[in-house]
């Protein structure tokens, strides 16, 4: 397969202050941008149930306090405050959740 120079897209690419020519692919185009993670907000690691709620919603909470059991594999996974504040709640008990779903986040 020959590749025509006419069809061919250069794309610039600025790198530490350095213009550089260079073909980006339409997978590279398309790609989801890098977003920084929240840290207030709880997603799950791995699919599974909510089990249980071991604290009410808006009830303030510490770090390392355990939030809700999360079934996954056989196993009852505890989940626990990544921070200090109180709890709202995105999902219900008995919830069937995919990974990296939101499961509850932390208001300060």
């Amino acid at each position: 397969m020959a590749i025509e120079e006419n069809k061919l897209q250069f794309s610039s690419v600025d790198i530490d202050g350095v213009k550089y020519q260079t073909l980006l692919t339409k997978k590279y185009k398309q790609r989801k941008n890098y977003e920084e993670p929240d840290p207030r907000l709880v997603l799950a690691f791995i699919p599974g149930t909510i089990l249980e709620f071991l604290v009410k919603e808006d009830t303030k909470v510490k770090e390392g306090d355990v939030v809700l059991i999360l079934e996954a594999m056989k196993m009852m996974n505890k989940v626990i405050a990544p921070s200090d504040g109180k709890v709202v709640y995105h999902v219900s008990e008995k919830d069937i959740v995919k990974k990296n779903q939101l499961l509850f986040e932390i208001k300060t």
